[in-house]
């Protein structure tokens, strides 16, 4: 199941008199992840909330998780506030760990944006998250990995800004700067979830991290490439392939043109992978279109 969407450099939102617009030319992304996939009327009114600068949407019934893929921090803010009003934590069933309804918003560094605006941008989200929302915050990036805050939240470690105890239905957020990563599955064609996480231990590293997780048709090894022009999807994807037979592969959200290009155009389509799902290409029709404003 898929939302897309594009936006408007620079277009006014009629009902609070505010332009959307990206400081000194520069570009921020923001890969915000939900805990919810499966209520398709829910969907629709957080992807319309968000619209603003919305590039991409990935939903995944299984994960009951969906990915919002946006430039910017205004609707970041947008779909936090309308998630953390909608969405439960306590009634949540889903294969993917989560720490909150809202469990991650990462800010990458894109067109003249460096890390050190990421992690500017980090703060003002998590400071008014924590104020306007009540809902602690972890941040990840330099001081630590995403792995090591759901290991450690809760436990030996405390939220870096607000309440020192989770929200009571959105949980907590982990807010974080990072440089560019791509998500990508590949299921298996066998439906042995031990056969699963032999195959994520096997092939996780510096720069892939990986989960075997059972999904309703299968089994599937979760990846994250967290270095993808150094090891992308073709690696990843090879890597599973000789230690166990594979179904299918699946990209989730975009992929940096680099990677893409890096890859023979004969091994898209096995790989899932397009030229319109690259990051450059949404961009340049978010651009196009606010040049028609």
């Amino acid at each position: 199941m898929w939302y897309l969407s594009g936006e408007f450099l620079g277009r006014r939102d009629h009902s609070s008199g505010r332009f959307h617009l990206v400081h000194n030319g520069t570009v921020l992304e923001c890969v915000a992840n939900l805990s919810e996939g499966r209520r398709r009327d829910v969907l629709a009114r957080l992807t319309e909330c968000a619209a603003t600068d919305l590039l991409d949407v990935h939903v995944d019934p299984d994960h009951h998780r969906s990915v919002f893929t946006m430039v910017g921090e205004q609707s970041a803010r947008s779909l936090t506030a309308t998630a953390v009003a909608l969405l439960d934590l306590a009634s949540h069933r889903g294969v993917h760990p989560r720490l909150g309804v809202v469990d991650v918003v990462p800010f990458v560094p894109l067109i003249g944006s460096t890390m050190d605006d990421a992690l500017a941008a980090r703060q003002r989200f998590a400071t008014w998250a924590a104020r306007e929302l009540g809902v602690p915050c972890f941040y990840y990036g330099p001081e630590r990995s995403l792995p090591e805050v759901r290991r450690r939240a809760w436990v030996d470690l405390g939220p870096d800004v607000g309440p020192d105890r989770p929200h009571h239905t959105a949980g907590a957020i982990c807010v974080g700067a990072r440089d560019e990563l791509v998500a990508y599955n590949v299921y298996l064609r066998s439906h042995d979830l031990d056969q699963a996480r032999r195959v994520a231990a096997a092939v996780r590293g510096p720069h892939l991290r990986a989960l075997g997780l059972v999904m309703h048709d299968g089994v599937q090894v979760s990846m994250n490439l967290v270095a993808p022009r150094t090891l992308g999807p073709a690696e990843a994807y090879d890597a599973v392939a000789r230690l166990a037979e594979v179904e299918r592969a699946e990209l989730v959200g975009l992929v940096p043109a680099a990677v893409l290009d890096a890859i023979s155009p004969e091994r898209w389509s096995t790989l899932d992978l397009t030229r319109e799902q690259t990051v450059e290409w949404r961009l340049a029709r978010w651009r196009a279109r606010a040049e028609q404003q």
